[in-house]
């Protein structure tokens, strides 16, 4: 097999065409393994954040071990989806720039770092409770070189895909989104330490990536609105517009618990500092909280008016990683207005995203068994196939009925 990944424009005259030697090797499958293959291990360490007794606003006996499994499992996933993608770019030459350069792929080169958002910010709920103090300031390092490492990938993937624009208004999806979504994530990193320089790095890191979302979020709505909903493969994706504003609920929330109450005087006493603070958290919480809610609802909508034509993708995982910012926000809301029923809620959403994500990896083993992923005219090549099929016709008829 022979890579196209540098060079996607070739992807669009294969798609469909398998190798003639129907024994190909799992290991040159891997020529395939694309940056999406990191949603994985983001759904499951999300999972494991959820699954924590500090968060379930209902717990019973063993729940922190399950949490604890999922995230060595996290663990494990992560470690074997990097040296995959590892042994893709070193023995087939050209694949990592072509990723990068690539029109769609390249969204998904923030994953890995979205992975690890997940993995460190579990530290604090499922690490930190059982080893002691030296792993906070383990957790303190991490979360200030991954600070500056997701603020330079927002940066230079930006630039990478300001440089070469390919992707037309047409083809936008919410995975616009994704190169600033790790560095907004240090936020919820920052809400599990009483640090105020870590909160305030957070704060800054949240409110760039909420903005950067919202513009993205016009562009978005503008293409709905002129050329109709992505194309089945592509709704699973439309949840990831859930993200933004749900991980930024959770945080300010988590930023305003976790301030400490021993602190200099900065602006003033210090319990009417903690109060105004998680006041203003909250209100402020329920208001970006609802935007969650909207595009939750429309990207249910979208999905089970395409349900029969969608296939799976690794952008299924989208059903998972951003409704669990969608359930903890939630789920602190209801903490902060004391509320049961906001809880019960919690707990039954919670329960949904355990069925979700067990639903989305038994359609992920059968696909890959089917060589409906990791394989030739697949992955990579199947969303460049698509944009090229738009331009050869398929958009304009699209056009009539709404389903672009």
């Amino acid at each position: 097999m022979t890579s196209r990944t540098s060079n996607p424009s070739d992807a669009d005259t294969d798609v469909g065409i398998e190798p003639h030697n129907d024994e190909v090797r799992f290991i040159d499958r891997l020529e395939h393994f694309t940056w999406a293959w990191f949603t994985l291990p983001m759904a499951t360490g999300g999972l494991s954040l959820l699954l924590s007794a500090q968060i379930q606003p209902h717990t019973f006996h063993g729940l922190e071990t399950i949490g604890k499994v999922v995230y060595i499992w996290d663990l494990f996933l992560f470690a074997v989806v990097t040296l995959c993608i590892t042994y893709r770019f070193v023995h087939f030459p050209g694949t990592f720039v072509g990723s990068l350069t690539h029109h769609t792929e390249s969204l998904f080169a923030a994953t890995p770092l979205l992975s690890l958002a997940s993995i460190i910010a579990a530290i604090a709920r499922h690490g930190i409770p059982s080893c002691g103090e030296w792993l906070i300031v383990v957790y303190r390092v991490l979360f200030w070189i991954y600070f500056a490492v997701s603020f330079i990938a927002a940066v230079g993937l930006y630039f990478l895909l300001f440089t070469s624009p390919s992707l037309k208004i047409s083809d936008m999806t919410p995975a616009w989104d994704l190169p600033i979504f790790p560095f907004m994530l240090s936020g919820t990193i920052a809400a599990c330490d009483q640090a105020v320089p870590m909160i305030v790095a957070g704060l800054t890191a949240q409110g760039l990536g909420m903005m950067i979302s919202v513009l993205i979020y016009a562009n978005y709505i503008h293409r709905m609105i002129q050329y109709g909903f992505p194309l089945p493969g592509s709704r699973a994706g439309m949840f990831i517009a859930v993200g933004p504003p749900s991980f930024t609920s959770l945080a300010l929330i988590g930023m305003a618990n976790d301030f400490p109450t021993v602190y200099r005087a900065y602006f003033g006493g210090e319990d009417t500092t903690i109060q105004i603070l998680k006041v203003g958290a909250t209100m402020t919480a329920v208001f970006i909280w609802s935007l969650s809610l909207w595009f939750f609802c429309i990207s249910v909508l979208a999905c089970l008016a395409a349900r029969q034509e969608m296939r799976f993708r690794l952008n299924w995982y989208a059903f998972v990683f951003p409704n669990v910012g969608f359930t903890i926000a939630t789920i602190s809301i209801g903490k902060m207005f004391h509320s049961p029923a906001i809880g019960w809620v919690g707990s039954a959403m919670s329960m949904m995203l355990v069925i979700t994500y067990l639903a989305v990896g038994f359609n992920h083993v059968r696909a890959l068994l089917r060589r409906d992923i990791l394989w030739e005219g697949k992955d990579e090549d199947t969303y460049w196939s698509e944009l090229h099929h738009k331009t050869h016709g398929h958009e304009a008829n699209a056009t009539k009925d709404g389903r672009v």
